[in-house]
């Protein structure tokens, strides 16, 4: 695999969409799309994902290794937020990308169900 810098910009974006494959990983960055500032504590996001702090912590950690959140200590506290706000449309546009699928998958099934069963199996009524 090439460094970064000579990979082509497809197998970049392939490793951001490997970074991003991980339902844990979507959910929090959505908390930090809906969050005030797009900023977020890190007991804020315990509470709202569920997750046991180590595995957040290597969620947080691969979404910082890709660059698509950063971090801020301030004593204590770290607060997480998107890198960049092309994060939070790249969220939305998959949202409405997975409704319309989602909604045509649903068309199809209501047609389907509406064929007499002679239709089914191979003209065998069930």
């Amino acid at each position: 695999m090439l460094p970064s810098a000579q990979a082509p910009l497809y197998e970049i974006k392939a490793n951001l969409f490997k970074g991003l494959a991980h339902p844990a990983r979507i959910r929090i960055l959505e908390l930090l799309a809906a969050a005030p500032q797009e900023t977020a504590a890190v007991s804020y996001l315990l509470a709202e994902t569920g997750l046991e702090a180590s595995h957040l912590s290597q969620h947080l950690a691969t979404l910082r290794k890709h660059k698509v959140v950063t971090s801020v200590r301030t004593a204590n506290a770290v607060t997480y937020r998107l890198a960049h706000p092309g994060i939070a449309q790249l969220l939305a546009i998959a949202r409405t990308f997975l409704l319309d699928t989602l909604a045509d998958s649903n068309e199809q099934l209501r047609l389907a169900q509406q064929l007499p069963a002679e239709h089914l199996a191979g003209g065998a009524a069930l």
